[in-house]
């Protein structure tokens, strides 16, 4: 095995723009927690595989995972991401058109479970990144929103607050998950669970 694992590791994040470091550096400072390069780049990597016609974000923050999502988009793509606090939307907003995706990707002010109950249509994949106790509650609408093999990517699933989600996931047969115990290079937190899941 390589020596000093972690240290070999983080030499292998990936680069990022000056836009992307900035938000690293802003969320370090100000303690938002953010998915960070690597689940960043996963994010980028998985929605080209979707399809990335149509993709889903619960929680917006800075917008700093929809760059990378943003990245991933097929030709006329779009995201839409959904975030509570009017602050977070308004930075989000301005660091996407920094980063020359307002075309692509839509911040929605509201509470998440509300616009999940609303919304309509079928979505390539779905990233969540809000409220870990709404993870769980949210799975109905996902399944709903998520088309027949469709990819749900759930962060944070180390938190404890995640566990009912875990559980439910797992013991759901609509839903093909797996659950992976990682280290994260500048995520929030280093170590931590991130879950995969295939609509059935």
């Amino acid at each position: 095995m390589i020596q000093d694992m972690e240290g070999y590791f983080r030499g292998l994040t990936p680069e990022r723009s000056d836009l992307l470091k900035e938000l690293e550096a802003q969320a370090k400072a100000e303690a938002i927690p953010i998915a960070g390069p690597l689940v960043g780049r996963l994010l980028s990597i998985l929605t080209t595989l979707s399809g990335g016609r149509a993709v889903l974000e619960l929680g917006t923050a800075v917008g700093y995972s929809a760059l990378f999502i943003a990245e991933g988009l097929a030709p006329g793509g779009r995201l839409l991401s959904l975030e509570r606090d009017a602050d977070r939307a308004g930075q989000a907003r301005a660091n996407l058109a920094r980063g020359g995706c307002t075309d692509r990707v839509e911040v929605r002010l509201g509470d998440a479970m509300e616009e999940l109950a609303a919304l309509q249509g079928l979505f390539d994949l779905a990233f969540l990144d809000f409220d870990k106790s709404l993870y769980e509650p949210a799975l109905p609408h996902l399944h709903r929103l998520l088309r027949p093999g469709g990819l749900l990517v759930a962060d944070n699933t180390g938190f404890s607050a995640a566990r009912p989600f875990n559980q439910a996931l797992r013991q759901d047969p609509k839903w093909r998950e797996a659950h992976l115990l990682c280290f994260l290079p500048l995520h929030s937190t280093e170590y931590d669970g991130l879950s995969l899941a295939l609509r059935l």
